[in-house]
């Protein structure tokens, strides 16, 4: 069996400067020594990625006592990710990767097939980034109504 393609638990996490909602820029140097979450979507407003970011939101108090930032990640432009934070009142960054850039340097950027046809789209899928900018946990094609309390399992043992 060959291994997942990285980052892998232990690697230093890939560095990043996003645009995100609310006007906010979010970035790896700016979360030195604190840890996150960083959770790749594929597409705001839709299903999946609503039950997901809801049961984050949710969590969110529990994760914020455990000082975790979380940012959700998806290939949108910022107009339908500030509508999807709005008409969910998300109040965590969410944070647009139109280039793929990031999504390629934690290969969550992947070659998907639906009807037949194959297109390159997101993996659903998260990194948990512990306090010294390594990876602690990785989660590849994420259930979306389980992982806030898988989130909550991992940060509990950081």
């Amino acid at each position: 069996m060959t291994e997942a393609p990285g980052p892998h638990i232990g690697d230093e996490a890939p560095a990043f400067t996003l645009t995100a909602s609310g006007g906010r820029e979010v970035s790896s140097a700016a979360l030195k020594g604190a840890p996150y979450l960083l959770y790749f979507y594929p597409k705001a407003n839709t299903p999946g990625c609503t039950t997901q970011a809801c049961g984050i939101q949710e969590a969110l108090p529990a994760l914020g006592k455990a000082k975790l930032t979380v940012i959700g990640v998806s290939p949108d432009p910022m107009p339908p990710i500030e509508k999807f934070a709005a008409k969910y009142k998300l109040e965590f960054p969410l944070a647009s990767d139109e280039d793929h850039k990031v999504a390629e340097a934690y290969n969550v950027w992947v070659e998907k097939s639906m009807y037949g046809k194959t297109y390159m789209g997101m993996e659903r899928s998260s990194f948990l980034v512990g306090a010294d900018g390594k990876i602690a946990k990785v989660w590849r094609k994420v259930k979306p109504d389980a992982h806030a309390a898988e989130v909550m399992k991992a940060v509990a043992a950081l």
